[in-house]
């Protein structure tokens, strides 16, 4: 997957549930984030720092409010907050309730 000029990357720490994807479960660890503009908003994709393999985030694609060149910010802030915590364990942060603010 080429880098294209309306794409945006950031790369980042996961909380200890992870990224849930839809190709690899949760991710853990330093991580990539992919934004890019798509059909029916912002595909939002994760990869392990320095992997060539993306996965999907579940709960995507995302609509953004407001300037669409502050998305990645907003997304790895969501994708950073930790998960509801069950028996226990820090669940896996998704996209899905992410408004886009």
């Amino acid at each position: 997957m080429g880098f294209a000029e309306n794409e945006s990357r950031s790369t980042f720490t996961s909380t200890t549930g992870g990224v849930m994807t839809e190709e690899a479960g949760a991710v853990t660890g330093e991580l990539e984030l992919l934004c890019r503009p798509g059909v029916a908003g912002v595909d939002v994709l994760v990869r392990y720092a320095g992997s060539d393999e993306w996965y999907t985030v579940s709960g995507g694609p995302v609509r953004v409010q407001g300037d669409p060149e502050d998305a990645p910010e907003r997304v790895v802030r969501h994708l950073g907050t930790p998960g509801p915590v069950v028996d226990g364990n820090e669940k896996a942060v998704t996209l899905e309730g992410f408004d886009g603010t």
